[in-house]
């Protein structure tokens, strides 16, 4: 009997403890909210009248908020995304030059349902030029440059995998009445490098007959009164094309709005060959699909 009484209290225990191992815990996340009132604002930084895209820098600040989130996920628009808690963070740009990017933001709140908002924004991020370059080019503050009309090949052309006028070189002082011997180009710097210019055109520009319509206008090669004055930042950046340090400094720069440095060739990108703080060798892809070069040297 006492053999039976003990098996009977074993198997209640076995029972109990089997019983026990097998109830579920439960767990609560506590009420599902989805984040509302989502507000993004970005602030690139120093953007004036000047610079609606920012000083160069390429930093902005971006600051979210929505009510019911625990986190905010960040897509910056250029292959990045980062977890943001706080929805406070201010973000580096890298990429040279101007650029639009989207930003989405993706609201996280309990049990992981978002909310979504997106902003396009426009940031200018200014290259690292050389040393040698921005002193050369500017003098340290600002410089005036003309065209080097008494020497050989201070306007030219070439095929387009050239890096030398091998097809036409103007003779010194050869181009006279083209107008464009007085025309004068400042360049400046601000106090982050950034470089800016103003050309000076006297009132009329010599545009190549191939660019002519580039430019709006009807007409064979010859002057026209084109409006150029008023500064221009310029986006300088690695030049793009196939030369070597033997032949160029490998920069170019990009000049907003026409485009025009001295003569209208129907582009907006110019390497630069050579720099002296004197001399310069510009070099161009024209509108014709040629390369076309320009020879400056200091007012």
């Amino acid at each position: 009997m006492k053999n039976k009484f003990k098996l009977l209290s074993l198997f209640s225990l076995l029972v109990i403890l089997g019983l026990t191992s097998c109830q579920k815990e439960e767990y609560s996340f506590g009420s599902m909210k989805t984040p509302t009132g989502l507000v993004l604002t970005t602030t690139v930084t120093g953007v004036d009248n000047a610079n609606p895209a920012g000083n160069g820098t390429g930093l902005v600040a971006i600051n979210v908020k929505a009510t019911d989130a625990i986190t905010y996920k960040i897509d910056f628009g250029d292959g990045n995304t980062q977890m943001v808690p706080s929805g406070v963070v201010t973000y580096k740009y890298t990429t040279p030059g101007t650029s639009d990017y989207n930003v989405n933001v993706t609201a996280i709140g309990t049990g992981g349902i978002v909310s979504n908002i997106t902003k396009k924004i426009t940031v200018f991020v200014a290259f690292n030029i050389p040393t040698e370059i921005v002193q050369n080019l500017t003098g340290g503050a600002s410089k005036v440059w003309v065209c080097d009309k008494g020497a050989d090949a201070h306007f030219g052309v070439g095929p387009n995998d050239a890096f030398a006028p091998i097809w036409y070189a103007a003779g010194a002082n050869s181009r006279a009445s083209d107008g464009f011997y007085d025309d004068e180009v400042t360049f400046s710097k601000d106090a982050n490098n950034n470089i800016s210019m103003d050309l000076d055109n006297k009132g009329t520009t010599f545009v190549l007959g191939a660019a002519v319509s580039y430019y709006g206008l009807t007409g064979p090669e010859g002057q026209y009164p084109i409006a150029t004055k008023g500064v221009k930042k310029l986006a300088f950046m690695d030049a793009t094309s196939a030369s070597t340090m033997a032949n160029s400094t490998r920069i170019q720069f990009m000049v907003p709005g026409n485009g025009l440095v001295l003569i209208g060739m129907g582009s907006t990108t110019y390497e630069i060959l050579s720099l002296t703080a004197s001399t310069m060798t510009l070099r161009t892809i024209g509108a014709d699909g040629n390369s076309w070069y320009e020879k400056l040297k200091i007012k």
